[in-house]
Order: structure tokens, then sequence, then C-alpha cells
């Protein structure tokens, strides 16, 4: 009980309960405080339970708990199997019922969480006999059937795919990862291939590598087929280990058996199958014809009102009031003889429930056992079928637990590479914009050197030369010039080029030197982002180093401080019974009287002694009624013989006055007459 305890309260003190409770606080709550504390942790599993018990009726609260219950499939303790019991001590909020709903509660939560939403869409609905005879109400609830059951299909599917590990999240970044790195290798391969392409006998470079690479497939496929040979020819001498284990043991059971061990094995499943067949089954299916009739009586009644019920919980309350009235009178009445037969009665029930309880687990476990030999089959019959294999062992599944991880760090190291192109990439991508800035930070500064040295528009030479152009077309389709006017008009044009190149080509060289030196720039930015990047890749790891050294010494700072509670919680406990130990002992060797009275021990003395007293001046009570009770028997008998003489006596007068009555006798003048 006292595991329980610390197990309910550890509970209520975490999340979402935080009911910051000890020992002894939580041991002396008020049933009403305690039944509002069950509520409360079955509000959480089921968020229609909210509610305050002050503001509702004891018999609708209980009710509802117990449908809860019920649903969640909640079995009381042996001791309280009983169902009005184990009402009454939720109604009375008693600690013995309320203790073990809570600590079952309590470990159970995210599963019962997930049974009670479950509970919300595959409880069915309960739809009377007579109104399925409706066309629409019936097919409105095969419709109702049916989506019942697609829940469960999708619910399946969707657990199914929440136990899978896979996040949508997580292949979307996979998925974009992949595009990048596809994009990354298109690239390079075109890069590769431009510069192969002016390489001399690249093609047959390209043949001979091909099948090199042909060449390490096919020997790493044989490798991998090496690998399967081994495994199978491991897997087959396990398998003939196996076979020889079990032929020796098959061997040493017929050598240990003789037909006096068959025979006594032989009488005990004969003994228990009898019983099975005799005694158990039929009350079984005796139980289940009952059921059955009962259940068809109630299909074959008409639907019960509200009124119905009300009537038939009265009923029910007076029955229960007549059974208590009765076991009252039974326990006045205290007959000895029926004491030593209701003790025997309750050792033969307690033995033929022991016996019941073994044959069901007996049952039971025969069933278990027959599913896992059926299940064992289907594997078997399964692996066989689909490689010719069996199920893989301990040293196989450690073997591939090995090469998973040497898997699973070369993909966190190919991760942490993409990772990293990744960033370079941000970087190219941040080189590329300033270069642009740069070009036209350039163009703009070229514009302004133009300016100054009077030849702006060399730039826009190209474009005034197009302009031109066009516009000496039109001018000669429209004027029709002569060649020799377009001629004069090119060499004005070649000489006007000549004039700009001429007084560009200082700019143009000053122009080279600022390139180089913007090379020689980048070339020097190349290596300090080289230098950061590795920097940050130390820091970013000794960050991480410290950030879990964090979270391992806050869990143990949190394990500490909990320890450091329990034990508050036990000392105080332990200096509270110090404490009452040290008043009992005071109070024991106290001189004072009046002190040694109030003594526990005193107190038991006292109690004991009185006790006795009792018993003493009831046995004398007892002796004189046995010594009287053969007078008194033989005084009762005397006078219900004189009662019974004096009945006598009155049907003898009654009869005679009735006889005197009937007729009388008169004789006058020799004749007889007879009055009437």
């Amino acid at each position: 009980m006292s595991e329980q305890l610390k197990i309910i309260v550890e509970q209520l003190n975490k999340e979402p309960f935080k009911k910051n409770f000890n020992l002894i606080t939580f041991d002396s709550l008020d049933p009403m405080q305690l039944l509002q504390i069950l509520n409360d942790v079955l509000a959480e599993i089921d968020p229609k339970q909210t509610i305050d018990i002050r503001e509702e009726m004891p018999d609708q609260t209980v009710k509802r708990i117990c449908a809860l219950l019920a649903m969640l499939k909640y079995k009381p303790p042996g001791s309280l199997s009983d169902v009005s019991s184990f009402r009454q001590g939720l109604v009375t909020g008693s600690k013995p019922v309320v203790h073990p709903i809570l600590h079952w509660l309590l470990q159970r939560v995210p599963e019962l969480k997930k049974r009670a939403y479950l509970a919300r869409f595959l409880v069915k609905l309960e739809v009377p006999a007579e109104f399925l005879q409706d066309d629409v109400i019936n097919d409105t609830y095969h419709q109702y059937e049916e989506l019942v059951e697609g829940f469960k299909t999708y619910h399946k599917e969707c657990e199914q795919l929440r136990t899978s590990g896979f996040s949508t999240a997580e292949i979307r970044r996979d998925i974009s990862a992949m595009e990048e790195e596809k994009d990354q290798l298109i690239k390079r391969v075109e890069r590769l291939k431009k510069r192969v392409e002016s390489v001399s006998n690249h093609q047959r470079m390209l043949e001979q590598a091909r099948q090199l690479r042909v060449e390490k497939e096919r020997e790493e496929s044989l490798t991998h087929q090496k690998q399967e040979q081994k495994n199978q020819l491991f897997q087959a001498e396990q398998r003939l280990q196996r076979s020889q284990q079990q032929l020796k043991d098959l061997r040493q059971a017929a050598a240990d058996a003789n037909p006096e061990s068959l025979i006594r094995r032989l009488e005990e499943e004969i003994k228990i199958n009898s019983y099975m067949v005799s005694e158990k089954l039929p009350k079984e299916l005796e139980g289940m014809r009952r059921t059955v009739q009962y259940l068809q009586k109630v299909a074959s009644e008409p639907a019960m009102g509200q009124d119905d019920l009300h009537e038939l919980e009265d009923k029910i309350k007076e029955v229960d009031s007549q059974i208590n009235q009765l076991i009252e009178k039974r326990m006045m009445r205290n007959d000895p003889m029926d004491d030593k037969l209701t003790l025997y009665r309750q050792q033969a029930s307690i033995i033929i429930r022991r016996k019941e309880s073994k044959a069901e687990e007996l049952q039971e476990a025969r069933e278990e056992l027959a599913a896992a030999e059926r299940v064992l089959k289907q594997r078997n019959s399964q692996t066989q079928g689909s490689d010719g294999e069996e199920v893989i062992r301990s040293d196989e599944l450690k073997r591939l637990v090995a090469k998973l991880r040497t898997k699973g760090t070369m993909y966190k190291k190919k991760r942490q590479e993409i990772a990293e192109l990744k960033a370079e990439y941000g970087v190219l991508q941040r080189t590329e914009e300033i270069l642009k800035q740069k070009h036209e930070n350039l163009q703009q500064k070229l514009q302004t050197v133009e300016a100054e040295k009077g030849i702006s528009g060399y730039s826009d030479t190209q474009e005034e030369l197009e302009r031109v152009s066009a516009i000496k077309s039109e001018l000669d389709e429209k004027k029709g010039r002569t060649l020799d006017d377009m001629s004069e008009m090119v060499k004005k044009l070649n000489s006007m080029m000549v004039e700009k190149k001429s007084a560009l080509a200082p700019i143009i060289k000053e122009l080279r030197s600022l390139r180089q030196r913007c090379q020689d720039l980048s070339h020097e930015y190349e290596e300090k982002k080289v230098q950061y990047e590795s920097c940050a890749a130390g820091l970013e790891s000794n960050r991480s180093k410290l950030e879990q050294e964090v979270k391992t010494l806050r869990e143990e700072t949190a394990q500490d401080e909990n320890r450091y509670h329990y034990v508050n919680c036990m000392s105080e406990i332990i200096e509270m019974q110090i404490q009452r130990a040290a008043e009992e002992m005071k109070a024991y060797v106290s001189s004072d009287p009046q002190e040694r009275k109030k003594a526990i021990r005193e107190m038991y003395m006292k109690n004991i002694s009185e006790q006795e007293l009792l018993g003493k001046k009831l046995r004398e009570k007892q002796k004189l009624v046995r010594e009287s009770h053969g007078v008194n028997m033989e005084q009762m008998k005397m006078w219900r013989d004189l009662e019974q003489l004096m009945e006598c006596k009155r049907q003898c007068f009654i009869q005679a006055q009735s006889q005197a009555s009937i007729g009388q006798v008169i004789q006058e003048g020799g004749e007889d007459r007879l009055v009437l």
C-alpha cells in the first residue's frame, strides 16, 4: 500500500496535475477532495469529465465514473469484486476503493487517452430492433456501421505511419536537398565534360573508367554473395545443432520415462479433463443459456421509458434494503451452529473459487499455447516460403545492428558534407551578388571617368551604331542614296570609332589593373572564408558538447531534487513516529498516574481487562442458562400439556352444550313427544 501511495503522489506531482502533495497531505485528504482528484485524473483522460463534483448529485457522479471506468476496462481488485460495495465505496470516497483506481489510471494515462478518444467513435449506438424495421433508419444505421469500419482502417493506417518513423517535413527537406544535390552534380558533370573534351583520347579513358566501375560493382556483388553463403552456412550449422539438441532431449525423455510416471501423468490429465467436462463447462453453458434467455426476454419486451427505469430503480432499492435487513437479523441471531456451518461454507466456497480460477488459468494457458503454436507455424511457413531460411538469430541481429550503425555514421557524414556544400552554395550566391554589385559600381565609375575625360558615351557606342545603322537603312530606303555616300558615312563612322578607341585605351589599361586586383581580393576572401568555416565548425562542436553536458547536469539535478524531497518526507514521517514513541515512553515511565493512564499501553491494558471481565460475566451467565435449561424445558412441556388438557376440556364442554340444545323429550298422558 505504501508503494502504491508513493506512485500516486509522484504521478500527481508531475505534469499536467502539479498537485504538490506528499504522503502525509495526500493521506489526510477527506473523501470529497479524494473524489475531486479522481475526477481531475479522469478529466485529463477524457475532457468531457471536467466538472466540479460539488455541483453534481452523488448518484450521478458514481454513474458517470462507473461508466467511464467500464469503458476503460478497469477491473476492481479481488476484495472489491462486489458491485454494490464498489459503488458504495465510490459514493463515500473510500480510500481502499479510490486509491487502486488512481494507481491504475496514473500508470496508463497515454494509453487510456487513446482508448477514450477511440470510444467516442467506436462504441456503437444501440438501436432497438423495432426501429430498424424502417428502411430509412436501417440504411442510416448501415451507413453508420460502414463509417465506423472506415474509421478503424484509417486509424490503423495513421498509427502505422506514425510508428514508421517518417516525417513529412523531413521528407520534404530530403527531397529539396536531393534536388539541389542533383543540380550541383549536373553542373559538376558538365564542367568535367568540358575539361575532359580538351584531353586527347578522352573516349578511351572514359571507356576504361566505365569498365573499372563495372568490375568494382561485380567485386562488391561477389563479396555480398560470399557473405550470404557464409550466413547460410552458419544458419545450417545452427539448425543442425538445434536438431541434435532436440534429438538428445527426446532420447533423455524416453530414457527417463517409465510406465508409472506416464500413468500418473495420464491420470492427472484425466482428472482435469473430467472436472472441465463434468463441472466447469456445464456451469458455463448453463450461465450462457441463462444470459441468452435473459437477453431474449429483454429483447422481446417493449422499449422502456424514463418512468419505467425509475420504477425499476425504486424496486432495486427496496430489494437491497430488504436484503440488508435480513443480513442484520441473521447477524443479531448469531447461532453458534450456524457460525460453524458458515465457516465451513466459506472454506468450501473459497476452495471452489480457487479451483475454478485454476481451471480458468489452465484453459487460458492452453489457449495461449495453441495460439502461440499457430503463430509460430505461420511465421515459419512464411519465412521458409519466402526465403527458405529461418528467423534471424541474436548474433546475426548483432551483425545487422553493427552494419546499420556503420551505415548510420556514413549517412551522418554525408549529411554533414551536404550541409557544408549547402553553406558553400550560399556563400557562392552571396559572392555572385557582391560581384554583380561591384560590376554595377564599376560601370558607374567608368561612366564618370568617361565624362571626366571627355569621351562619355563610349559604352553606348554599340547602341549608337545600331541606331545609326537603322537610321542609315531608313534613309537609304527613303532617299535612295548612292554607294559613295554610304562609303563616306562608313569612313566617317570608322574614324569616329578609331578616335573613341584611342581615347579609351588608357582607361582600358587601368580597368585591367583593377580586374587583377579584384581577382587577388577574391582569392584572399576565399582563404579567409575557409578559415572562418573551420573555426565556426570547431566552435559549433564545442557548443553542442557543452549543451549535452548541461542537459545531463540538469537531469542529475532534477533526480537529486526528487531524491531530496523523498528523503525529507520520509524523515518527517520518521520524526513524527519517533515523537509519538517518545511521548508514549514518557507517559509510560511517568510517576503521575494520570499521565500513565494517557499512555496507549495502559489504554489497551484497560480495554483488555474490561473485555476479560465482560467475557467472564458472559461465561457465568451461559453456565447458569445451561444449568437451568433442562428444568425450564420440562416446565415448558408441563405447561404445554396443561394447555392441551384445558383445550380438550373446553372442546368437550362446547360439544355437550350443543347436544343439550338440539331437542327435548316430553311425556304427557302416556305419549312421548320430541320438541325441537
